[in-house]
């Protein structure tokens, strides 16, 4: 039996399929970032010996974490792994090769050295995949708990995840690290990987539900130095923003109002506003950056 279908056996013992149902369909965006899991991404990150092997956790169809098809070829695409690397600060960047010249990052893991035997984490989806930069970071032990469907940001906590145990972690920061960056590209792919027909959402949904317990949804950038040494160097492509343009502005336009504390202390806003014409009533979603 498919490990695949063991999760979803579990998942479904544990709550009815009504609820799943129901569930399912209120976290569902329409966009590509329902199809690549976030908290499956650290799942695997915590269980790599290195950013290598992380790489090929993350491409493994078993482990349910990536789905996309971002170029819509019908086959799931290869991500690869980017270590942009400054100081005791690490921007684990997640890319997607969806044509011989354009890639398109997914997401990106910052993680930031604290002190001795001491680092923190957080991952970050991509806006033009998951339409707004969702931030998600590891829960404390003692709060890992059955995740609300919905990916609402959790309110604000001083509460952070010491991530020095994690072997990743420790591998990046010894003193033989070598700073990966995956060697593979558009036409080039590992002889162990082969491409899958994605499966669909409501699917995708319950294989990726097991992760949900430990990991949560916040509205701030924990991790500071390393969300700045990623952002100039941020990728993305002109083949996902135009097929996925309409979807991304429809959720932009209906999201409420939310507000994401910046990595230099400024806001980013969504604001939700209701225009009323001759035709009745229209949504407009103006996005503001402000500092403090």
């Amino acid at each position: 039996m498919k490990l695949k279908t063991i999760l979803v056996l579990l998942y479904t013992a544990a709550a009815p399929l009504s609820l799943w149902a129901q569930t399912g369909a209120q976290d569902s965006t329409g966009l590509p970032g329902d199809n690549f899991s976030l908290e499956g991404a650290l799942e695997m990150f915590k269980k790599a010996g290195s950013p290598e092997e992380f790489e090929r956790l993350i491409n493994t169809e078993n482990n349910a974490v990536n789905n996309l098809d971002l170029n819509g070829d019908g086959e799931t695409d290869y991500i690869k792994v980017i270590d942009k690397k400054e100081g005791d600060a690490h921007a684990f960047i997640l890319q997607d090769a969806v044509s011989e010249s354009e890639s398109q990052d997914v997401a990106v893991i910052e993680v930031e050295k604290k002190g001795n035997d001491n680092a923190v984490l957080q991952i970050v989806g991509d806006e033009d995949i998951y339409g707004e930069q969702i931030i998600v970071e590891p829960k404390p032990a003692e709060a890992a708990q059955p995740a609300p469907a919905q990916a609402t940001p959790a309110p604000a906590s001083n509460v952070t995840v010491n991530v020095w145990a994690w072997p990743a972690v420790r591998y990046v920061y010894g003193p033989s690290y070598v700073v990966w960056a995956s060697p593979w590209a558009w036409r080039a792919r590992p002889v162990w990987w082969r491409p899958w027909h994605p499966v669909r959402w409501h699917v995708f949904y319950g294989y990726r539900a097991v992760y949900r317990p430990h990991y949560v949804v916040v509205p701030h950038h924990r991790v500071v130095y390393a969300h700045r040494v990623y952002r100039p160097v941020r990728t993305t492509s002109v083949i996902v923003h135009n097929r996925h343009q309409a979807s991304v502005n429809h959720y932009r336009a209906t999201r409420t109002t939310r507000t994401v504390t910046g990595p230099r202390g400024g806001h980013v806003k969504t604001t939700r506003t209701t225009v009323h014409g001759k035709r009745g009533g229209r949504t407009r979603t103006t996005r503001v950056r402000t500092r403090n």
